[in-house]
């Protein structure tokens, strides 16, 4: 038995990958995927170990063309994970915020997105659930490694995970949908129209196509620890330590920057407004032109913000613990206790401010303009424990694929090799011939599927409902 372990770290250090052969008599596995990781594995028996030897050596081959190159297995170690680091302390307000019921997840909850028709929360043990805006579980899913942040793009929700991997929730089971790899640590991430922005810990913000190639990479130049990373239609707008600024959304040209007062923990955007939370105390307002234009007062450091819609009020968490409600002008109208820990993230929707928190809990404050007053007045409801539902099973990521030998009613795909990348497109005259996002561990060179249905997602296509395999 013979074995060849190869590595490859591409020059922008957004990927580091592995591909190891093992050829046993007329048997090659091939092993694949992602440094820190047991990866995928296949296995192929031939008809004679010298066709076996030939398919290894051309497999090889192609490996070694496109950079990769001979390793020792373990040497180089799977990307480091980092977390927001603070000193929680008790809130100096004994008034409690006018939470309307809250859901703890038992582990430290950094995910959160929220509409009006669901609300979702993902923690660092990777269990992401989503609830109806009245607080009923209705969702669970059990990924693989903790979740760092929860995002929307058109009617499909991502979680991002700290193995790199950016899942797909939109269907019965989960599906790595976008792969972000680098050498330091996952910090933030956002989506926008089919292009995911990451940053990462040494300051660096990464952009991606809906097809998980790398669109452009910026290393920074003089911050680090980027907590903030939005996306809207002209840029991607980052923060980190040494302030904020913009790059173009296609290019990945920087187009300004600005200081901040003190290291940047979060970011919201609003309209043409940016907001960054910082480690001095304030929430930093500026125009999408990178122009200061107000501060919102805390008296800690802010690890999360938000707003109502055109801002009207902005909403503050901090590390001790408390959330503020302040007018767009900058007039703090109340500082209350969370009463469920610090929280690490927030967003508003139909008048409620959505929290998930250091201690593990996705809590709903009602932030009406009635109960704004009321909190003023000391007037606060008594929140309700929402219980998790015994019996709700939780999904876990597709890993291998039902086969149908029948194709009926449905959408056929077909995965070919373009250039060095597996790419699958429709083979149906009722569509374009667009790229599918498509399960990349799941992708095989010749292989034909069958989907429910495919959705013009703005220039390439995002599968409805289940995927099958069609047996050769």
């Amino acid at each position: 038995m013979s074995v060849t372990y190869l590595e490859y770290s591409d020059p922008n250090g957004a990927e580091h990958k592995f591909y190891e052969v093992t050829l046993d008599a007329a048997t090659l596995t091939i092993r694949y995927g992602r440094i820190g990781t047991e990866g995928q594995t296949q296995h192929k028996t031939f008809p004679s170990p010298e066709k076996a030897q030939a398919e290894a050596d051309k497999k090889l081959r192609e490996k070694r063309r496109k950079g990769y190159e001979d390793a020792v297995a373990g040497v180089r170690q799977k990307r480091a994970v980092m977390r927001r680091t603070f000193t929680e302390t008790r809130s100096t307000t004994r008034q409690g915020a006018p939470l309307l019921w809250q859901f703890n997840t038992n582990a430290t909850a950094f995910g959160i997105f929220a509409d009006d028709r669901q609300i979702w929360v993902g923690n660092e043990a990777g269990q992401v659930y989503a609830l109806t805006p009245d607080g009923e579980v209705n969702l669970s899913f059990k990924l693989p490694d903790g979740v760092k942040c929860l995002v929307r793009d058109a009617h499909w929700t991502f979680a991002g995970c700290d193995d790199g991997n950016v899942y797909d929730l939109s269907g019965k089971l989960p599906f790595v949908a976008y792969e972000v790899e680098g050498s330091a640590a996952l910090l933030w991430m956002d989506i926008h129209a089919g292009t995911l922005a990451a940053s990462d810990a040494s300051g660096n913000v990464f952009a991606f196509d809906a097809e998980s190639d790398q669109q452009w990479a910026n290393v920074s130049t003089g911050g680090s620890m980027g907590w903030m990373v939005r996306v809207d239609d002209q840029g991607v707008y980052y923060g980190h330590s040494a302030g904020v600024g913009m790059y173009d959304r296609h290019s990945g040209l920087p187009l300004w920057t600005q200081q901040t007062r003190g290291g940047v923990l979060f970011g919201w955007q609003a309209g043409q407004d940016l907001y960054a939370g910082t480690t001095h105390n304030l929430i930093q307002r500026f125009t999408k032109g990178g122009e200061h234009v107000q501060d919102y007062s805390c008296d800690a450091p802010v690890l999360s913000c938000a707003t109502s819609p055109g801002g009207d009020f902005v909403f503050a968490g901090d590390s001790g613990s408390a959330v503020y409600c302040f007018t767009r002008t900058g007039e703090r109208l109340w500082k209350l206790g969370t009463g469920v820990g610090g929280a690490l993230s927030m967003q508003y929707a139909g008048g409620r401010l959505y929290l998930v928190t250091s201690r593990g809990y996705l809590a709903a404050l009602d932030a009406s303009e009635a109960a704004i007053q009321a909190a003023q007045r000391g007037e606060t409801p008594t929140p309700r424990d929402v219980k998790l539902a015994a019996a709700l099973p939780a999904s876990a990521p597709l890993t291998q694929l039902n086969v149908t030998s029948d194709a009926g009613p449905g959408v056929r795909l077909r995965c070919e090799r373009d250039g060095t990348r597996l790419r699958v497109r429709a083979i149906d005259p009722r569509f374009h011939a667009w790229n599918v996002q498509f399960p990349r561990n799941l992708r095989e060179a010749g292989a034909t599927y069958l989907v429910d249905d495919l959705v013009d997602a703005g220039g390439f296509y995002r599968v409805v409902g289940e995927i099958r395999r069609i047996q050769a």
